[in-house]
């Protein structure tokens, strides 16, 4: 990766047991002199590796992403008023480095934070297609005018001011194996089914499929979806064909299995709730 001059930009990286991941992800930071690492309490070399490269290291208890990221901007002291938002297997390319830098030089005004498009990579390749690529994230923020909010088994952003859009991409590649990828949606597809059964205790609004406002219309048709028969099958349609997960050969037609496997999850654990607990969701208004 070429070096560039140091920017005056904060990293947060958030971690549990990331001894794999660390190192890359700390090796596309050489553009950055304030790196913070919060752990939720790592048995591995994860505070070993932190303390090694000099980067500020910080734990707390983790109890939701969004109460995780609130914690860091409220207890860190990050050195500059741009912070980028980075999980341990994710890597920064020295084009997006470069960008992050001339926006912090400039401080834009009205400028709450900005989205980046993910690339994921599984395999030793870059899953375009399979993975819905662009996926866009807010991940670069200005420390006064963002919070976030525990949502399911990820978060939310409560932002002051715009969001605009980076050129350059995120590099995520998760390098634990498939038996650590389906620990993990296990864990997530519960959270996922908790914030799904409360949201339906809310009426579902159908008039805002169509709504000007992309979020609300993005919320809505997520919450279309949580209602159709057969979740995972619809998903992985959407996935391979509509999407053309297809094009990224066996490797997309796995992932899409896998992702629509995580769907499914989500939704025999959201018919085993209600049929202990005899909850139906709201009728639609």
């Amino acid at each position: 990766m070429k070096a560039i001059s140091k920017a005056s930009v904060s990293v947060m990286i958030f971690t549990l047991n990331e001894e794999m991941h660390l190192p890359s992800c700390l090796d596309s930071l050489d553009w950055c002199d304030d790196v913070i690492v919060l752990d939720s309490f790592s048995l591995d070399r994860t505070e070993l590796i932190c303390r090694s490269r000099g980067v500020r290291f910080f734990q707390n208890r983790f109890e939701g992403f969004g109460s995780q990221r609130n914690w860091a901007l409220e207890n860190t002291q990050p050195r500059y008023p741009w912070i980028l938002i980075l999980d341990a297997d994710e890597r920064v390319t020295s084009e997006l480095a470069h960008e992050l830098k001339v926006i912090a030089e400039a401080d834009p005004a009205g400028i709450g934070a900005y989205r980046v498009r993910r690339r994921f990579y599984m395999w030793g390749r870059w899953l375009r297609y399979s993975s819905l690529y662009p996926t866009w994230v807010v991940r670069f923020i200005h420390r006064d005018n963002v919070r976030y909010v525990n949502r399911g088994h990820a978060e939310t952003q409560e932002v002051k001011g715009e969001i605009h859009d980076l050129t350059h991409d995120l590099i995520d590649e998760n390098l634990k194996g498939i038996d650590e990828w389906f620990e993990r949606q296990n864990r997530y597809s519960r959270k996922e089914m908790e914030f799904e059964v409360d949201c339906e205790k809310n009426d579902f609004r159908i008039y805002e499929l169509f709504s000007r406002d992309p979020l609300k219309r993005r919320v809505a048709i997520k919450r279309l979806a949580w209602r159709l028969p057969a979740r995972g099958l619809v998903y992985f349609l959407y996935s391979y064909v509509w999407r053309r997960g297809f094009l990224d050969g066996k490797d997309g037609f796995v992932f899409c299995q896998m992702r629509a496997m995580y769907q499914a999850e989500v939704a025999i654990k959201k018919y085993d709730l209600r049929k202990k607990m005899n909850i139906e969701p709201t009728v639609n208004k």
